[in-house]
């Protein structure tokens, strides 16, 4: 009969393979081998075969500071969803935050907000979108000042028939009207090209028509001047790091004041005076296509959306005129 150091009868510690816990009694003992399921420590599992036993302890193991009462069975307690998720139940689709399957909502009065495209490519593809149409816009227009420039014919129609004039400027200012008030209908493919091109056509007729009161050699002055003043302000608001488009405000209260000056010039016919006005208005409308191009570009506080490529290559392309026919006021006055 051998001992181990545990106390365990039975168990050779030379030979583990000679230890049988679970046969009958060895020699030499009347009493089974001891219930190791009964133990005060716990339960403990049976040893393979070939592998002595441990010297399990007999006394309860001492409990570590954890707590030891009943862990929650799952299923676990989920959070709230995150707003503006696709699956939330509680937030609406037509709300700002929703991520559904279709576009984002853009309102009426926000057209210079703070964009969320970020995206880079998104925007380069708005800015070559805008300057696609405004080139359309300004080959459309100029064709028409060419037109009224060179052909005599068409000379004498517009000075014959005044009227026409004033039926393509009731055109045109309701057009104008039309896409800068209405912000669904200018996002509305393709009524806002319809509308676009209306505009574009009758603000055509009315230049050239002006045109033809100038001489040929004015207003080929007047073209290139503008399309150097025009290169120029694009560049230098691409490059420049201030902000042009915090200066709205300024801009618009000097339009109305340009207004009031305008209706002065209708009572009061002199040439300096006239002069004067023409320049006042080539400046204000030259700052304005530094702040359309910013809006454009997206790069400042405030920009537009890439949705509203109409209404950017519109800004564009009415600043560009008055600046052309600011200029060829001047030169026309200058020449007198």
């Amino acid at each position: 009969m051998s001992h181990d150091k545990s106390g365990y009868p039975g168990l050779d510690e030379t030979n583990p393979l000679h230890n049988n816990v679970y046969g009958p009694p060895q020699s030499g003992f009347g009493m089974p081998p001891p219930n190791y399921s009964q133990a005060t420590g716990g339960p403990y599992a049976p040893a393979g075969p070939g592998f002595a036993p441990g010297p399990y302890p007999q006394m309860p193991y001492p409990q570590m500071p954890y707590p030891q009462g009943p862990y929650p069975q799952g299923p676990y307690q989920q959070g709230p969803p995150q707003p503006g998720f696709p699956g939330d139940p509680t937030v609406p689709a037509g709300s700002p935050g929703y991520h559904g399957d279709g576009p984002p909502s853009y309102y009426d009065n926000e057209e210079f907000n703070n964009s969320g495209f970020e995206d880079k490519t998104i925007r380069q593809a708005f800015i070559r979108k805008v300057f696609m149409v405004l080139t359309v816009q300004l080959m459309v227009t100029f064709s028409f000042v060419a037109i009224f420039t060179f052909v005599d014919e068409a000379k004498t129609f517009v000075r014959h028939n005044p009227w026409t004039y004033y039926v393509s400027y009731a055109v045109f200012f309701v057009s104008l009207i039309v896409l800068s008030c209405c912000g669904e209908f200018r996002r509305k493919h393709p009524w806002n090209l319809i509308a676009l091109s209306v505009l574009t056509l009758s603000l055509s007729y009315m230049v050239g028509m002006i045109a033809s009161f100038y001489d040929t050699e004015t207003v080929i002055m007047a073209v290139g001047i503008t399309a150097v003043v025009c290169f120029t302000v694009v560049l230098f608001s691409l490059q420049s790091k201030y902000d042009f488009t915090s200066c709205r405000g300024v801009l618009f209260v000097c339009l109305i004041v340009l207004l009031l000056f305008s209706i002065l010039c209708i009572f009061i016919r002199h040439r300096i005076l006239h002069i004067v006005y023409a320049s006042l208005g080539a400046l204000l409308f030259t700052c304005f296509l530094a702040v359309d191009t910013q809006l454009l570009l997206g790069n400042k506080k405030l920009s537009l959306s890439p949705e509203e490529y109409i209404f950017a290559a519109l800004n564009l392309y009415t600043d560009i005129i008055n600046i052309f026919l600011y200029i060829l006021a001047i030169v026309g006055r200058s020449r007198d």
